[in-house]
């Protein structure tokens, strides 16, 4: 190894330390502000190495924590089921129009960018959804608004299928009898791992993160899913911040809202920080699987 070749990837070694610190340090900023004393922050700011600690915005968290436990449920439901129908409705549509022999298929590819530039706007989709669907107050109305079918998911496993899939593998699995849904499940869909996986990953964290259709479509409280709880009881702490001659001023002077926010996005991040690393393996695999071998 030369020096000169040595000194590159210490420098290589050294850029990539940066932009990990860059990327790890806002996450423990976050945790050790959530475990700070909301006194401390409002003098000393947020802060790494805080004067005095305190878990009071956690022990917050507990007391509702029935509420969250449930929202936690509902949340992981709608994302297992609403990622696994997405993958499968969006690969099920992108496959007949990456195929050129399709009859209609530049129009129905142009019918579905088209959705990419236009919508119907929020009052006629609820009244769709509500009136017409009638999946109001439902697990659906976690599910199917505007996140189970992305015209962009299309259009991208559409260019990744054009580009990524063998022409020569589909026609010689037809010539040998194979009919379009045997080479769509056994050949397009195992060469297609790591389109796969990218956008389950987006559809997952897409349906982790949403709080717009619990808070359009749902008034159960019962069906909520961690971000509508924890986005209500934020909302209850300003509430009672804001108006202290409605309660005990003692009580709401132990509210930790500086902290809360904190203790929130711990809570509503570390599942997918923890489960990310066990997904990172399909990404390596579907990259092995889908390499064309000549």
């Amino acid at each position: 190894m030369t020096k000169e070749y040595r000194g590159w990837r210490w420098s290589a070694h050294i850029i990539l330390g940066l932009f990990a610190l860059a990327c790890i340090l806002p996450f423990v900023l976050l945790f050790t502000s959530s475990v700070t004393d909301s006194k401390v922050i409002v003098t000393e700011g947020y802060t790494f190495f805080p004067s005095s600690f305190s878990f009071a915005a956690y022990d917050y968290l507990w007391q509702n924590s029935k509420m969250i436990f449930n929202a936690y449920g509902i949340t992981i439901l709608t994302t297992v089921v609403g990622t696994t129908a997405s993958l499968l409705m969006t690969s099920m549509l992108a496959y007949p129009l990456s195929r050129k022999d399709m009859p209609g298929g530049m129009v129905l590819a142009f019918i579905v960018f088209f959705t990419l530039l236009f919508n119907g706007g929020l009052v006629p989709t609820y009244m769709v959804y509500t009136q017409l669907f009638d999946i109001k107050n439902t697990l659906l109305a976690q599910i199917v608004p505007w996140l189970l079918m992305n015209g962009f998911n299309v259009l991208l496993m559409r260019a990744f299928f054009m580009n990524s899939v063998p022409k020569p593998v589909l026609e010689s699995a037809s010539i040998d009898g194979a009919g379009e849904f045997t080479i769509y499940y056994k050949i397009v869909l195992q060469l297609s791992l790591p389109i796969m996986a990218t956008i389950g990953l987006f559809q997952a964290l897409a349906y982790w993160n949403d709080w717009n259709n619990g808070l359009v479509f749902v008034t159960d409280s019962a069906l909520f899913n961690l971000q509508n709880v924890l986005n209500r009881i934020m909302s209850d702490i300003e509430f009672l911040s804001s108006n202290a001659s409605m309660g005990s001023g003692s009580i709401i002077a132990q509210l930790p809202s500086e902290t809360f926010r904190m203790a929130i996005a711990v809570i509503g991040i570390l599942p997918i920080l923890i489960a990310y690393p066990f997904f990172q393996k399909f990404f390596v695999k579907g990259l092995t699987i889908g390499a064309v071998k000549g």
